[in-house]
């Protein structure tokens, strides 16, 4: 098909190719020679089966069948994968199509930023002293920390504070990292959880027992207080 050019000297045209007009066009400013350029593409016809959506309703049928077939012979003939070998293409650790999801996960990479988690120390304490750098940094606002104390009759009484309550908005929460960086106690980490659910808004917000639960024990390189 041939296309057309159009040459507009003046400020109002009409664009026609054979018998067919294509429109007025109206220009505000004419100060040069424009060139236009169109083209008609036509749209092809459909035939029976194409109006009926056959073709494409066996064919989607046909891989499902496919997978099926290839389920069956994994399920008679079972190899494992093993965990080093494993790789993201591979959905389940059996070798089937299918993942058994929640008993089977994807393996993540390293450095996998997850939900946010505070963590203790071996001789259960928490790491988190309340200083509220990670409250300050995080852009959403998501952390909201009452700074306390630890309880007096523990050794560790005023020695450092420790937070009365930590409050994680996971539905605010963007998975930023920055919260992490900036800890100076390296007590909150973005671990590997990433499924997290709740029926309404106060369930998404993990509170500080939550957060300990999730983030378990972190081994303290420098014991600072261990001479003190």
């Amino acid at each position: 098909m041939k296309n057309t050019f159009i040459a507009i000297n003046n400020q109002k045209v009409l664009i026609k190719r054979d018998d067919l007009i294509i429109g007025d066009i109206q220009l505000r400013e004419a100060r040069t020679s424009v060139f236009l350029m169109y083209m008609i593409v036509s749209r092809p016809k459909l035939g029976f089966l194409d109006k009926i959506y056959f073709p494409a309703i066996l064919g989607g049928m046909l891989i499902t069948l496919r997978h099926l077939i290839k389920t069956w012979k994994r399920l008679i003939f079972k190899k494992e994968i093993k965990p080093e070998e494993r790789t993201l293409m591979d959905m389940s650790s059996t070798g089937m199509v299918t993942m058994q999801y929640p008993e089977e996960k994807w393996p993540l990479p390293p450095g996998y930023r997850g939900a946010p988690t505070l963590v203790k120390d071996e001789d259960d304490r928490t790491k988190c002293v309340s200083c509220q750098l990670c409250e300050f940094i995080c852009p959403p606002r998501a952390i909201r920390i009452t700074p306390g104390d630890i309880p007096a009759d523990s050794v560790h009484a005023k020695v450092e504070k420790a937070p009365k309550a930590f409050d994680i908005d996971m539905l605010r929460c963007i998975y930023c990292g920055l919260c992490e960086e900036v800890c100076p106690e390296e007590a909150i980490y973005l671990k590997d959880e990433y499924a997290l659910v709740g029926t309404n808004r106060d369930e998404m917000v993990n509170h500080k027992d939550k957060l300990l639960e999730m983030g378990g024990v972190t081994p303290r390189p420098i014991k600072k207080w261990e001479n003190k």
